[in-house]
């Protein structure tokens, strides 16, 4: 436990210290908060709740790509050796990255929660015990997929590739960036196969409908399984020294983490639980939208030019 405690603030101030840390982790988060909260939703506080969850889920999402990039670069240039001299276990280095991200994960979420109250207005943030739930246990899952990637790459530039592969479909199927709703119904049950679909579903549902943690048991189940999953799997591969390259079959297993949202996905197809409820949130912020438009009242209407209103008035 020392061990790991210790490890997990070397890691947050070696991250504190790096400027790429800074902009990835701080300013380039905000910034996709404010861009869709002021550019997308024009600051309608119903909008920025919807577009909430989506915010928090790039930001969540966004640690796996962070600790593959530094565990490889770590390997590379000869710092895993260092740490393999001393009393850390393999297990000891995975955890105490994926503690350090959560660390630094979490005061960025609860920055963007508390724009979203008090600068967009937003009356309303929903269950914070499902939200906090669901950004631990997607920081950590997400994380550990990180781990799996620099456990099975050998090189920056798989690294990087792989990364590529993964981030892309992430983003654009599961309703991070486009909405669920508007994507096509083939692409819509495509996404159920995703890890992130749920994230997004998940804290859209904990934001937008205030549903408390026994209402989203399955983003977190699921989230949960591929967590240990992934932490077992990257505690398997995981390699201190450089020269100790891993073959390519090994590789395969990182397929072997989408075994609980590949079962989950053929759930869903069949009961189409969570594109359901994806239409319903949808329904619900467009009709909220509208009632809050102001309507002017019939007196209103009327003209208010004094000549008109003399023209109006009974000659004697």
């Amino acid at each position: 436990m020392t061990n790991l405690i210790t490890l997990t603030r070397m890691r947050v101030r070696l991250a504190l210290r790096n400027k790429m840390f800074f902009f990835f982790s701080i300013i380039m988060p905000l910034g996709f908060f404010f861009l869709y909260s002021g550019v997308f939703a024009k600051g309608e506080p119903m909008v920025v709740a919807y577009l909430l969850g989506p915010v928090l889920a790039l930001n969540v999402m966004g640690s796996f790509w962070g600790l593959s990039a530094t565990l490889v670069t770590f390997r590379e240039q000869g710092i895993l050796r260092r740490f393999h001299v001393t009393p850390a276990t393999a297990t000891d280095m995975l955890v105490s990255s994926i503690l350090a991200n959560y660390a630094l994960t979490l005061p960025t979420v609860i920055t963007e929660l508390l724009l979203a109250k008090f600068m967009f207005h937003v009356p309303n943030l929903g269950d914070w015990a499902s939200i906090f739930l669901l950004v631990s246990i997607g920081t950590i899952s997400f994380g550990s997929l990180g781990l799996v990637i620099a456990s099975v790459t050998n090189t920056m530039q798989e690294t990087q590739v792989l990364n590529q592969l993964l981030w892309l479909p992430l983003i654009f199927l599961s309703g991070a960036t486009i909405p669920f709703t508007s994507l096509s119904k083939t692409v819509q049950h495509i996404a159920l196969f995703l890890p992130a679909t749920y994230l997004v579903h998940g804290l859209k549902n904990a934001i937008i409908n205030a549903f408390g943690p026994d209402k989203i048991l399955l983003p977190l189940v699921s989230l949960t399984v591929w967590f240990v999953l992934t932490l077992f799997l990257s505690s398997q591969l995981f390699r201190w020294e450089p020269e100790a390259k891993i073959g390519r079959r090994a590789k395969l297993y990182v397929a072997a983490t989408a075994i609980p949202f590949l079962l989950l996905g053929v759930w869903e197809a069949r009961y189409g639980r969570v594109i359901a409820e994806e239409q319903v949130t949808m329904q619900r912020v467009e009709d909220s939208d509208k009632s809050e438009k102001p309507r002017r009242p019939r007196n209103q209407q009327q003209s208010t030019d004094p000549t008109k209103l003399d023209d109006e008035k009974p000659q004697n």
